[in-house]
């Protein structure tokens, strides 16, 4: 029985392997094409354009998985049903429940390594790819370990964090005089771009000369010059690009300071049923794989998976903007389309026989 369980994980495998290298490389060639617009503004060239579409594959993987999964585990198991292989199984004493629990096994690793690829590389080459953007789009910018470096003028501008909305963290802007010596440098916790004007707070301004240094401190202050906002447009990550952790932290900040986090809770409660849902995915399948599509063709079952693939993405979208237009909680607005497709699944699975 362990062979035959370990024969359903391989198909199951690698039925998703496949459809997740056909789904992605479509994918991937769409987003070149739109990129080729980009091309020959400032630095960006073909050689930027490719590897900014490469290092965002991780991130295309991770939210392709589920619908990979459900396509390859139809075209894998159904192949394997149309050549009566899962009926010689069941006639060697292997139970319907035993091929779920195969299949979900198989599932249970695949999830743990498109997790992995969710929370550990895809936000790295993601935040790789925004600082290629950025910095071939402008000479004047510069983003790297130490954060976003950028100059105006006489002043240089370093920011360690930065968070969507228009928010920075840890700021240190540093101006010079003519002859290239340093006569002020100002450090400040964060800054908030608001009606057209940055408001910077907790700001310690040194000012720096010939007869030493003299420091102040504000709690606010209102600047009307400091980044372009339509910078971050190739800056800022978006949420459902950030790792769970880097929303849960960003989410505390917002609460703190009665700020609006719902679109990032949604964010951060997806990173959660994104993997699971890849799970009710395979609940899903082996039903059609033991009814009528068990003898019908491979065009077949590509074309029902596009359905239920396309009928959960629809679904998902549509009660994720309804939960934040009229005040649903994250957490159900996230949950509640697994929820509805799990149910369907376990009720079709009881009318297995």
């Amino acid at each position: 029985m362990m062979i035959l369980r370990l024969y359903i994980a391989r198909q199951v495998i690698g039925g998703t392997l496949l459809a997740l290298l056909v789904l992605t490389a479509l994918d991937v060639a769409f987003t070149f094409i739109g990129e080729l617009d980009d091309v020959g503004q400032g630095a960006y060239g073909w050689i930027q354009a490719v590897t900014y579409t490469a290092l965002t594959i991780p991130r295309r993987l991770y939210e392709l998985f589920p619908t990979a999964v459900l396509l390859g585990t139809l075209l894998s198991l159904g192949t394997a049903a149309e050549n009566s292989e899962l009926t010689a199984m069941r006639a060697a004493g292997l139970s319907v429940s035993r091929i779920v629990n195969a299949v979900l096994q198989a599932g249970l690793v695949m999830m743990v390594v498109a997790v992995l690829l969710g929370e550990v590389v895809a936000p790295a080459a993601e935040r790789q790819a925004q600082s290629l953007r950025t910095f071939s789009h402008s000479d004047q910018v510069h983003v790297g370990s130490g954060g976003l470096w950028a100059r105006d003028g006489d002043r240089f501008l370093n920011v360690r964090t930065i968070m969507p909305g228009l928010r920075l963290q840890d700021l240190r802007i540093y101006r010079f005089d003519d002859t290239g010596r340093l006569v002020e440098s100002v450090q400040a916790g964060q800054a908030r771009y608001r009606e057209g004007v940055w408001i910077m707070e907790d700001v310690v301004r040194s000012h720096i000369s010939s007869t030493g240094i003299r420091a102040e401190r504000v709690d606010m202050e209102r600047w009307d010059r400091l980044l372009a906002p339509e910078l971050f447009d190739v800056i800022v990550v978006e949420p459902r690009q950030m790792s769970a952790w880097s929303l849960a932290r960003y989410i505390t900040y917002l609460r703190e300071n009665n700020l609006e986090s719902a679109p990032y809770e949604l964010a951060f409660w997806t990173r959660f049923t994104t993997p699971l849902s890849s799970l009710v995915m395979l609940l899903l399948a082996i039903p059609f794989i033991f009814g009528s599509l068990r003898t019908g063709g491979a065009g077949q079952r590509l074309f029902i998976g596009i359905l239920i693939g396309v009928g959960f993405h629809l679904l998902n979208r549509t009660l994720n903007h309804m939960g934040l237009v009229y005040g649903i909680p994250p957490f159900l607005s996230a949950a509640l389309p697994l929820t509805v497709f799990l149910l369907v699944a376990l009720w079709a699975l009881r009318r297995v026989r």
